[in-house]
């Protein structure tokens, strides 16, 4: 496998907003309300986070001269004691269907920043100084599994495609076993779910070289 099939680009972020945003807008009458898997937000928090994120990663391309030591003063509140602290909120009154072109919206923002930047600009990130590919990286990292916590807790279904994983897999978690499914592997890495033959993590981080 070349390096360049290793390193996640704009069209996997893409591709994968894509399919999260498919996957939220069938989710039918549910409640969003309900817990996202084993996090404390409830689904419709960690999908605005989904999109905070889109959105937050999008900005830090942005300057001409992006900073390596500090992220952009955003000022960011919380709805709520014990929600996530975020800059992008959907209009509740909107509903679902809102919140759902709020995170395609993000999304398409970090897509056109992805392919239009250099791939040598470097800007902060709280894992250390990413460039424009890492930060494509970490936005379908995040995407991919908080996709699964909000599937978990509306019931839907949610399987990313391997090939993204594993690049994320390379890119943030060079040690993780590479004979094991990407998926599995990638919540197994991020201590959501057990991996056969392996104890199930309550520690990990993000590995940023």
């Amino acid at each position: 496998m070349s390096d360049s099939s290793l390193t996640v680009t704009a069209d996997d972020v893409e591709s994968v907003v894509r399919l999260a945003v498919e996957t939220l807008a069938g989710a039918g009458d549910v409640d969003w309300e309900a817990k996202a898997g084993q996090l404390e937000w409830s689904c419709w928090e960690t999908a605005e986070h989904i999109a905070d994120n889109l959105f937050f990663y999008a900005a830090h391309l942005g300057p001409k001269a992006p900073s390596t030591e500090r992220a952009v003063p955003f000022a960011w509140a919380q709805h709520r004691p014990g929600g996530p602290g975020l800059i992008i909120f959907a209009d509740r009154k909107a509903g679902p269907a809102g919140l759902v072109q709020v995170v395609e919206a993000c999304g398409a923002l970090l897509v056109a920043m992805v392919r239009t930047t250099p791939p040598d600009v470097r800007a902060y990130h709280d894992t250390g100084v990413l460039d424009t590919a890492g930060f494509a990286a970490m936005a379908v990292a995040e995407t991919l599994l908080h996709m699964h916590d909000v599937a978990e807790g509306l019931g839907l279904e949610w399987t990313p495609p391997a090939h993204v994983c594993g690049r994320v897999l390379a890119r943030f978690v060079p040690d993780a076993p590479t004979d094991t499914d990407r998926w599995a592997t990638l919540l197994w890495a991020t201590g959501r779910a057990e991996l056969p033959g392996r104890p199930r993590l309550t520690e990990w981080q993000w590995h940023n070289s």
